[in-house]
């Protein structure tokens, strides 16, 4: 049994409305990563164009470390 039909199997033990509010963000969830895979598709540069500049910002002093706690 793959670790999704367990997780199936699980979820169908749940009451209905449980059941129904995790299908809704398991379906929100495919819906959002095929979105990203189309919009990173029509410009596969820019990804790697953000890249690009924000070494460029880095390697010119005009970043900061980022402090986690600070968030």
């Amino acid at each position: 049994m793959t670790k999704l039909e367990v997780a199936f199997a699980e979820a169908a033990k749940l009451p209905q409305a449980d059941q129904e509010s995790l299908a809704g963000w398991i379906l929100d969830e495919i819906s959002s990563q095929k979105r990203w895979g189309e919009l990173f598709a029509r410009s596969p540069d820019a990804l790697s164009r953000l890249a690009d500049e924000a070494l460029a910002e880095h390697h010119a002093g005009r970043t900061l470390p980022l402090d986690p706690d600070g968030l």
